[in-house]
């Protein structure tokens, strides 16, 4: 199961320290993705890898906070409830085009 590990990293401050950060992560088995952010310094890594070398690499390019560890499945979640929501407004939708589509055979066979 992959895994979701969230880092802030204390001295990514410019894009150089972010690329280098980025580059770190990117050289680890089994990272599927990397999100850096500038303006809360967090880098977000998503994959099936070890967690410690994760931190163990990424400590060579400056000082890190583990903001957080988990599964990554948040985004399934959220894809499942869209899909829930967009089914209910395509029967809305339906529902009152039938109701119309009455009304105007009704207006004809007056």
């Amino acid at each position: 199961m992959a895994q979701k590990v969230v880092l802030k990293v204390l001295t990514m401050a410019d894009d150089k320290t972010k690329q280098k950060a980025i580059e770190a992560a990117a050289d680890i088995f089994g990272v599927d993705s990397i999100a850096a952010d500038l303006t809360d310094q967090k880098l977000t890594v998503i994959g099936l890898m070890d967690t410690v070398a994760v931190v163990k690499k990424l400590k060579k390019v400056g000082k890190l906070d583990i903001v957080s560890v988990g599964p990554a499945v948040e985004e399934k979640e959220e894809k499942k409830e869209e899909k829930k929501e967009d089914k209910k407004e395509e029967k809305k939708e339906e529902t009152p085009q039938v109701e119309n589509k009455g009304e105007a055979k009704a207006v004809e066979n007056k």
